[in-house]
C-alpha cells in the first residue's frame, strides 16, 4: 500500500534521524514518484539540512 502525504512526511522525517526498513524506503519511494507534493516537501527539507550543516560547519 501507498502511504498517504501525511504518512510519507512523516517518513521524511524519520529519515533525517534513523535507518528506514526496506518496506519503508519502497512505500516512500513509489509516493515519491506519484506525488509532486511531496517531492517539493522533500527537497525543502533536503535544502534546510545543508544549510543547517553549512552554517554548522562555518567555522
Amino acid at each position: 500500500m501507498i502511504p498517504t502525504c501525511k504518512h510519507t512526511a512523516e517518513l521524511l522525517s524519520q529519515s533525517q534521524d534513523r535507518s528506514l526498513s526496506l518496506p519503508e524506503k519502497t512505500r516512500l519511494h513509489l509516493h515519491l514518484l506519484l506525488c509532486v507534493g511531496c517531492r517539493n516537501f522533500n527537497r525543502q527539507l533536503e535544502f534546510m539540512r545543508a544549510a543547517l550543516r553549512r552554517y554548522r560547519d562555518r567555522d
